[in-house]
């Protein structure tokens, strides 16, 4: 898929939510009705084209794609408006709900997201541990929603509002387990005077805020360091293959240029070889990507660098002193040798 064709899209995409925002107001809907019309019927457009496509594309591989699948539920969805108010009219009860359901449409962003799909592939990685987590908070509000009933419960003296039964003992711990307005809850608790109210809030508000909740929050924020990994990996994957084909490419024309040349040369237009090599050079292009992995290029490189050079032209002059040294000393030792006795024959020819 193109680059240019997911900028089209995305730019639909967002243009279509900006204007559905507009919409919301009858001001402005009334006011701006023929452009907000013309930017409906030009979103649609697109969608159609977008699908019918990719649909001629790859017309087996296309519905075995789950995000695909999502971008036909939000197509359908798109349209139900149109066949309600056709056929159905427009007095029909549900027609505002086909209308804010168009909201969907924004779900498009995610077939051209690498990184919202990767945040979607770790929320269902985190499915089954998370549903654990939520089978055990559901218990335990099932053994508390029982026991406050029982507690405070009471028609007559009791918090028959909050604790009544077990489904409206249910909606109050799941307040409490937010800690949303869970001081009001105790202040009717209290205001009745209930045993062991506070006691049982404290204890509920530990076990389900402050240990399943992040219990929750921790094994989604695992999930999602996992994901984030792997998609960097795939990114570096990728990044390598890339530049490793732009190498192959430029390694492939140079070739052909050098191989080009050496044919030149075999018909006598160059005269030497370094008029070869010079034209060589002039094919040169200078975007020519360089890689430059694991290439010492860093500040802390360099610097390590320069105190090495530094380091072995102090060696190479202790070394240059020690030779001067050396060679004096020989020097010396030289001259203070005994001379040897000189033969008889030039003695008598002086």
């Amino acid at each position: 898929m193109s680059r240019f064709f997911k900028l089209i899209m995305i730019s639909s995409v967002g243009l279509n939510a900006f204007f559905t925002a507009l919409w919301t107001s009858y001001d402005i809907r009334y006011r701006l009705f023929r452009l907000l019309e013309f930017s409906e019927m030009f979103f649609v457009s697109i969608c159609t084209s977008e699908l019918a496509m990719k649909i001629y594309v790859d017309p087996t591989e296309y519905w075995k794609d789950g995000y695909n699948m999502l971008d036909v539920v939000i197509f359908i969805i798109m349209f139900l408006p149109y066949v309600f108010r056709k056929f159905l009219g427009k007095q029909f009860t549900y027609l505002h709900i086909t209308d804010g359901i168009q909201s969907l449409r924004i779900l498009k962003l995610i077939s051209y997201s690498r990184g919202i799909r990767t945040m979607i592939t770790a929320v269902g990685q985190t499915v089954y541990t998370v549903a654990s987590v939520l089978l055990l908070l559901f218990l335990l509000m099932y053994i508390f929603g029982v026991l406050g009933f029982c507690l405070f419960g009471s028609q007559d003296t009791g918090d028959y509002d909050n604790w009544g039964n077990l489904a409206v003992a249910f909606f109050t711990l799941f307040s409490l387990a937010t800690v949303d307005g869970w001081t009001d809850l105790q202040k009717e608790l209290d205001n009745r005077s209930l045993a062991l109210s506070r006691a049982f809030t404290i204890v509920f508000i530990l076990l389900a805020s402050f240990i399943f909740l992040n219990m929750f929050v921790g094994v989604m924020i695992m999930h999602t360091e996992d994901s984030i990994k792997k998609f960097e990996r795939e990114l570096m994957l990728e990044r390598k293959t890339t530049i490793m084909e732009q190498k192959q490419v430029i390694l492939q024309r140079q070739q052909e240029e050098v191989s080009r040349l050496m044919h030149m040369q075999k018909n006598a237009d160059c005269k030497s070889f370094s008029e070869l090599v010079e034209n060589f050079k002039k094919t040169l292009r200078h975007t020519d990507p360089m890689v430059l992995d694991d290439f010492g290029t860093s500040l802390p490189f360099i610097d390590i660098y320069f105190s090495t050079l530094d380091y072995q032209d102090m060696t190479i002059h202790k070394l240059q002193e020690l030779y001067y040294e050396i060679a004096h000393v020989l020097g010396l030792m030289l001259e203070d040798l005994p001379q040897k006795p000189q033969p008889l024959e030039n003695v008598d020819e002086k």
